[in-house]
C-alpha cells in the first residue's frame, strides 16, 4: 500500500489568511470612504451658513452668495457730491420749515444709504404719506415718504396746537383731506429747496405729481434697482418724525459725472466754466486806444535841442491813414477828420495780428 502526502492545505490557509486580511481591510475602510464621500455627505447649520455668507467669523466681510446677489448695489460714497447736496438740504429746510410752522424746528441727517426699491417699499411702516415727485430736466421720479408721527406733528402745529404737547395720534383710520393738504403743503415746501439743493450743481425743478398711502401704488421704479435713500429727522419741540426721500440712480444718471466730483466745481483738462466767465469779464476791461499820427526818427542831439514852439515834420498827409494801436499792438486803420468840433478817426480795416515764430 502506497501512502501519498497531500501539501495542498497549507496553501488554502494562506489564501485565506490573504482573503481574511483584505476582508478586513476593506471593512474598517468602507466607513471612512462613506463619511468623506461627496454623494453621502451632509453639510452641517455652520457650513451652510458660511457658504451663504452669514458666518459670523465672516460677518465684517461678505462673502458667498449674498455678496453676488448685492454685488448689484451701488454705494453712495462714489457719489461724494450727494452729501454737499442734502447739507445744503439740510440747512435750507430748517429755514422754511420754520417759517412755515412758525415754530423752532430742527433738522438732522440721520444716514444716507444704497437700497433696492423693491425691499424699500416693503420696509415701510405704515401708516405713512407716499410723496411722489419728478424732476423735470431729468424726466424721472422720486419718491418722499412722510411717517405717520411727523403727519400729525405738522398738522397739530398748522391747525394751532399747543406747544409742549405730543400731537394726538388716531391709528387705523385713512388721512382726511384737510391733512392730506396740510401735508401736501410741506412737501411743496421740501420740494423746493431739494430743487435749491441741487441748483449749485445742476438746475432741476422737483414737481409733486401725487400723494399715495399705499405702498403698491408708488411704484416709481423696477423693484430690483437701486436708489439712494436720504433719512431726515424733523424735531419740533416734543413733536418729532422722519421724512424719506428715495432718489433712484436712474434718475441721478443724467448728473453722474457731477456728483462724482470731490468738490464743487472740480475739472480735469479744460474748464469751459471758467474760460465763459473769464471771456465775459475780459469783454468790460477798460483799454487805452491810441491814434499814431505820425512816426520820424530823429538824434539824441536834436531832440535835447527841442525847445517851446519847435516844429517837428512828418510825412503822414490829411488823407492818409494813421494807425492804431492797443499798447504794442496795432489793431486798425483809421481816417483822421472831426465831428461835433472834435478831432475823430473812422476806422477802415481790421490789422491782422502777426503769428509769433515757432523758435520763439
Amino acid at each position: 500500500m502506497t501512502k501519498t502526502t497531500d501539501k495542498s492545505p497549507p496553501v488554502d490557509v494562506a489564501e485565506k489568511k490573504k482573503m481574511s486580511e483584505w476582508n478586513q481591510l476593506a471593512d474598517e475602510q468602507a466607513p471612512a470612504e462613506d463619511a468623506s464621500g461627496e454623494d453621502g455627505r451632509i453639510l452641517d447649520q455652520k457650513e451652510i451658513d458660511s457658504l451663504l455668507g452669514f458666518d459670523d467669523s465672516t460677518s465684517s466681510e461678505k462673502t458667498g452668495i449674498m455678496e453676488l446677489i448685492n454685488s448689484a448695489l451701488v454705494n453712495y460714497e462714489r457719489l461724494p457730491m450727494l452729501d454737499v447736496v442734502f447739507d445744503r438740504l439740510v440747512r435750507l429746510m430748517s429755514t422754511s420749515l420754520r417759517n412755515l410752522t412758525s415754530d423752532n424746528v430742527e433738522i438732522s441727517l440721520d444716514h444716507i444709504s444704497s437700497v433696492r426699491f423693491g425691499d424699500y417699499l416693503n420696509s415701510i411702516p405704515l401708516p405713512a404719506m407716499l410723496s411722489i415727485f419728478k424732476a423735470e430736466e431729468w424726466d424721472d421720479h422720486g419718491l418722499m415718504v412722510i411717517d405717520s408721527a411727523l403727519i400729525y406733528s405738522i398738522v397739530d402745529v398748522l391747525l394751532g396746537g399747543r406747544r409742549g404737547t405730543s400731537a394726538l395720534r388716531v391709528e387705523g383710520r385713512p388721512y382726511t383731506t384737510i391733512e392730506t393738504k396740510l401735508i401736501e403743503r410741506m412737501v411743496h415746501v421740501v420740494l423746493n429747496d431739494l430743487s435749491s439743493a441741487f441748483d449749485p450743481l445742476s438746475p432741476v425743478s422737483f414737481r409733486l405729481e401725487r400723494i399715495e398711502t399705499n405702498p403698491r401704488f408708488a411704484t416709481i421704479t423696477q423693484s430690483n434697482n437701486a436708489g439712494v435713500l436720504v433719512r431726515l429727522r424733523i424735531d419740533m419741540g416734543d413733536r418729532s418724525g422722519r421724512i424719506e426721500i428715495l432718489i433712484p440712480y436712474s434718475t441721478l444718471e443724467p448728473i453722474r459725472e457731477l456728483l462724482l466730483q470731490m468738490f464743487m466745481g472740480e475739472k480735469f483738462g479744460r474748464d469751459t466754466i471758467w474760460e465763459t466767465h473769464l471771456t465775459r469779464e475780459l469783454y468790460q476791461t477798460d483799454i487805452q486806444l491810441s491814434a499814431i499820427l505820425g512816426e520820424t526818427t530823429v538824434s539824441l542831439d536834436d531832440l535835447v535841442n527841442w525847445e517851446v514852439g519847435s516844429t517837428v515834420i512828418l510825412n503822414t498827409r490829411p488823407d492818409d491813414l494813421i494807425e492804431m494801436r492797443v499798447g504794442d499792438h496795432s489793431m486798425f486803420m483809421a481816417k483822421v477828420g472831426q465831428k461835433q468840433g472834435q478831432i475823430a478817426c473812422s476806422i477802415e480795416e481790421y490789422i491782422e495780428p502777426e503769428e509769433q515764430s515757432e523758435d520763439m
